[in-house]
């Protein structure tokens, strides 16, 4: 026993969308929206379909990882060296200030070097695309807005 699987209409298959007769089969139906005209097209391609936020992805994840090895790099190496080195860090630099107790106090402008470096790398590669970024997006919007 076989069953037929395909829907039994009791009229023909319907002709595809496209193929529409050229008068108004409803007349009351609202008139079709005009096609955009291919002059109007923008000379780039939407906010959504470029590079763009990928290269400020990218360019914001070496951002942090330049101030987070600098702080963290120097913080691990003194932790190294408190482990595995003693001898170095009980070694005085000067009259009575160990090397150790040197290195600690050097964390603090370390640290302030890494927020420097990080507003640095922002100024000069990040915020320029962002910058870039946020003036097509209006101008896009605009040219949506004009369009519609």
């Amino acid at each position: 026993m076989s069953y037929d699987t395909s829907p039994s209409y009791p009229y023909p298959e319907r002709p595809p969308r496209h193929a529409s007769p050229s008068y108004d089969t409803y007349p009351w139906q609202p008139p079709a929206p005009p096609e955009p005209s291919p002059r109007r097209t923008a000379h780039h391609a939407p906010l959504g379909h470029h590079s763009d936020l990928r290269v400020l992805r990218t360019a914001y994840r070496w951002q942090r990882r330049v101030a987070t090895f600098t702080a963290l790099g120097y913080f691990t190496l003194f932790l190294v060296l408190s482990a595995f080195a003693p001898s170095v860090m009980s070694t005085t630099v000067t009259d009575g200030l160990p090397t150790g107790l040197l290195l600690a106090l050097i964390q603090l402008p370390v640290t302030w070097l890494a927020v420097i470096l990080y507003e640095h790398t922002a100024r000069r590669r990040v915020d320029p695309i962002a910058d870039r970024i946020r003036k097509q997006s209006q101008l896009d919007a605009k040219r949506e807005a004009v369009r519609r």
